[in-house]
């Protein structure tokens, strides 16, 4: 949604968006590819080594970044990837959210994955997916 704001109001040369609460809450992103490839590593993954990093009724994994970042850097970063030299208004009367969401990806690091896109990376692989598709749905 952030993506899809910041270039139609680059598109349109409007000069400030507004993005919601204050932006200290802090998220982590993992990109598609990574997350893609850590749940191939966990299907071709020795049962018994599976097993050690897991416990009956507990036998999920976490698969992420193991870093957290705040959305007003998620959104300086957005902006810097779509080129948005606006100012971006934090309307502090919408809500921020709960204020950390990090996984611990502990477990999957020990079985001898880490994830490989930083999030600058991914985010200009995801704004380049989406020029491509948005500008194809329009015509």
């Amino acid at each position: 949604a952030l993506i899809r704001r910041i270039y139609e109001a680059k598109i349109a040369n409007e000069n400030i968006i507004q993005a919601w609460g204050t932006g200290t809450v802090l998220r982590e992103f993992l990109y598609v590819d990574d997350m893609a490839e850590a749940s191939i590593f966990l299907m071709n993954l020795d049962i018994n080594k599976y097993k050690k990093e897991t416990q009956p009724m507990l036998s999920h994994i976490n698969a992420g970044m193991g870093k957290d970042i705040s959305i007003r850097e998620l959104v300086d970063t957005i902006t810097t990837v779509i080129g948005f030299t606006g100012k971006i208004m934090w309307d502090k009367s919408k809500p921020d959210g709960s204020p950390r969401k990090l996984m611990d990806s502990a477990s999957i690091n020990r079985l001898g994955w880490k994830a490989k896109t930083p999030l600058d990376q991914g985010l200009m692989k995801t704004y380049d997916w989406f020029v491509k598709n948005h500008l194809s749905t329009r015509n």
